[in-house]
């Protein structure tokens, strides 16, 4: 495993699990992955020596571990209140869980002969949940920081870090 932030023993124990469940190819590998980043997010100190600033123009990804196969990435969100990710669909697999704050998860569909996603449900997500889905651009969805305080949420993606550009988001 190749890590690039700092190793806190909190931080370590979180990626040690995560990598188990993410280099088994076996179907239900997101579902795994979510359960891995569970088991830490109610710990205070998961971050405490990482550098997690924000942004004030949009939230911003931190890089936490990249896989020394390219297998997977993981990356700390920081969303400041009233930021949010663009509605998009993934062309890899993905896991999220929320360490700080509240995100709200909104989800689309396509209605048949539009090019415009439709919302049809949102699920507010706070510490400790988690969500997870495939590679599959009918699941369309967006991830907004609607609170009044700063979100920090822990993303893993079936991606090399170098390649979030083009393997990750599908973009509506």
């Amino acid at each position: 495993m190749t890590f690039f932030a700092p190793m806190t023993s909190d931080l370590s124990a979180m990626l040690a699990d995560i990598h188990h469940a993410a280099v088994d190819d076996a179907p239900g590998r997101p579902g795994r992955v979510a359960a891995a980043i569970q088991c830490h997010l109610h710990n205070p100190g998961l971050l405490a020596d990482v550098s997690c600033p924000s942004c004030p123009q949009n939230y911003i990804r931190h890089l936490l571990h990249a896989d020394a196969e390219g297998r997977y990435a993981v990356v700390a969100l920081v969303w400041q209140p009233g930021q949010m990710s663009a509605v998009h669909a993934h062309r890899t697999w993905c896991s999220l869980g929320i360490w700080r704050g509240v995100l709200s998860e909104a989800f689309y569909d396509m209605p048949e002969g539009d090019t415009t996603p439709r919302q049809t449900k949102a699920v507010v997500r706070g510490q400790g949940d988690t969500s997870s889905g495939p590679a599959d651009l009918t699941v369309i969805h967006r991830l907004a920081n609607l609170s009044t305080t700063e979100a920090i949420s822990i993303h893993v993606y079936g991606a090399s870090f170098d390649r979030f550009g083009s393997d990750v988001n599908h973009l509506f």
